[in-house]
Formats: C-alpha cells, structure tokens, sequence
C-alpha cells in the first residue's frame, strides 16, 4: 500500500510540475498548428485533385501519394537532419510543424474532397443559375453542407495529431514524451513520469472528444430541427391547458 501511495504522490508531483505543464502547452501548440496548417493545405489539395486541369490533379494525386506512402518518422528525420546539408537549418519545433502539417494534409485532402463530393451537382448548378460565380457557390452552397460531413473525421484526425505528436521528440522538441524520458533519464523513476505524460494524453484526448461531440451535435440539422419542433409542441401544450383551466 505504502509504495501505490508512493506512485500517487510521485506521478502528482510531476503532473503539477512546471516541466510538465509546459511540455503539455508545447504538446497542444505542435497540435493545434499542425492540424490548422493541414486543413488549410488539404483543403487545396482537394480543390487540385477535383480540379479539371490535368496538371491540378496530378500534382495533388502525387503529393497524396507520396506522404501517405511514408512513416511520418522518415518524414521527420528527413527535414531534421537532410534539410540542414541544403543549408536550411530549422528549430525542433519548426521541424516537426512542417513535418506532421505536410503529412497531415494528405490525409485531410481526402477527407474535405469526399465532403466537397458529397454535395450534389444539382444544387451547383442551381447556384450558377441563380447568378453565383464558383466562390460563392463555394462559400454559401457547397461548404455549409460539406462541414458537416468533414468534421467529424477531422475531430478524429485532431486526436490522431496529438498522438502523433509524440514522435516529435526524436528532433529535440520538449514535448510530453520527451520530458518525461529526460525526468526519467536523472531520477530512474520511469513509472512515475510516463504515467503522468499518459494522464494528460488521457486528458487532452477527453476535452477534445467532449467538444467534438458538442460541435456535432451543434451542426445536426435534423435534430436540432427535431428539438425545435418538440419545444414547439410542448409549449402549445402549456399554452392549451392554460386556456381550457381559465
């Protein structure tokens, strides 16, 4: 019982250390910035690749290829250590950024055109007819439908990053997983501070699970369009019986 306590107190101590805090902010930063930088650049490659230009296309279909073709690992090793011997030299951080950011949007390519497909070409070319150029199409037929069918593979691409992001400790970047094997590395204690960077890996997967959920239901027309109509009801209900009591 006593060296369970001893566990607690130590994986406690370090979860409310400092070190770790900050490695839990620079874990969301990597996080958060990669998966925005995907979406923006995959949000490209699918308009490339639905693109009719032959050129477009190609070039989108063999970036996809190509990054979802290599372990993200490779991808990381490659722009720490080979980009330097072409003179350009990057912090860890900016490493790994350009590293997961490039990867994910591959993924995120498909993910968007798949939603962007979704939409019909009828309402396109109803948009056309009703005096839109390609943008606003774009803008007020095509994405407000295409959203919700994006987001939640997007949700589950987000906690796929935040994993993810723990290989960016092989470039030096002081994340959750390299903070707690440099603890371990001057204390022995590898119990205690891997179970402390798991607990905010557990954490961070919670929250952002939770407010995936929320933004889902949020952008579920049908049932909120349901609860409307409910609420309608049973007002009228309330309204009905307070009329027939006076």
């Amino acid at each position: 019982m006593e060296g369970f306590l001893e566990h607690v107190n130590g994986v406690f101590d370090y979860m409310t250390s400092q070190t770790f805090a900050a490695a839990a902010a620079n874990t969301l930063k990597l996080t958060l910035l990669a998966q925005l930088l995907g979406v923006a650049l995959g949000f490209l490659l699918a308009l490339g690749k639905m693109s009719k230009w032959s050129v477009l296309n190609s070039a989108a279909n063999g970036y996809i290829w190509f990054f979802r073709g290599i372990p993200v690992l490779v991808q990381l090793i490659f722009v720490f250590n080979a980009l330097p011997q072409f003179g350009i030299r990057l912090s860890g951080f900016e490493c790994a950024l350009i590293a997961l950011a490039l990867n994910e949007a591959a993924y995120m390519a498909e993910i968007i055109r798949s939603g962007l497909s979704a939409v019909s070409k009828g309402q396109k070319r109803a948009a056309h007819v009703l005096g839109m150029n390609n943008w606003q199409t774009m803008r007020h037929v095509v994405l407000p439908q295409a959203v919700r069918l994006i987001v939640p593979p997007t949700g589950n691409q987000f906690i796929g990053m935040l994993k993810t992001s723990a290989m960016a400790s092989v470039v030096g970047y002081m994340d959750l997983l390299l903070t707690a094997q440099q603890a371990a590395s001057a204390t022995f204690n590898y119990v205690d501070t891997l179970i402390a960077a798991v607990i905010y890996y557990l954490v961070f997967t919670a929250l952002f699970t939770l407010l995936q959920g929320y933004i889902e239901r949020k952008m579920d027309v049908v049932k909120a369009s349901e609860r409307k109509q409910k609420l309608l009801i049973a007002k009228s209900g309330i309204s009905g019986e307070s009329r027939s009591a006076a």
